[in-house]
C-alpha cells in the first residue's frame, strides 16, 4: 500500500488554502493512499497496446448543426420591456447603488 503521510496531506491542504482538522487529515491520508494504489493496479494492466480513454464507450455529438436563423430586431426585443432607452434594456439599481 502506498503511504501518503499526514504531513503530505497537511502540506497540500496548506498550499490549497484548505483548512482541515487533524481527523480529516488522518482520514484523507488513508483515502489518498487507497486511490494511489488503485491507480497503480490499473497502470500494471494498461500496457502500451491499450489506448488511453476518458470513457468506456465512444461518445458521439448529438447536437444539431448550428445554423443561423431569423432573430429579433432590437425594436422587437425591446417591445416587451418595461423600460428601455431605445437601444438597451433599463433596469433599476440594485444593492442601493445609484446610477
Amino acid at each position: 500500500m502506498s503511504e501518503i503521510t499526514t504531513e503530505q496531506v497537511a502540506h497540500l491542504a496548506h498550499l490549497a488554502r484548505i483548512s482541515l482538522t487533524p481527523e480529516e487529515i488522518d482520514k484523507l491520508s488513508g483515502e489518498l493512499g487507497t486511490i494511489v494504489d488503485a491507480i497503480a493496479k490499473v497502470s500494471e494492466v494498461a500496457g502500451a497496446d491499450v489506448p488511453a480513454t476518458s470513457h468506456p464507450i465512444p461518445l458521439v455529438n448529438v447536437f444539431r448543426p448550428d445554423v443561423p436563423g431569423q432573430t429579433l430586431t432590437a425594436k422587437e426585443a425591446l417591445s416587451g420591456a418595461p423600460e428601455h432607452d431605445g437601444v438597451r434594456f433599463k433596469v433599476s439599481a440594485i444593492l442601493g447603488e445609484e446610477q
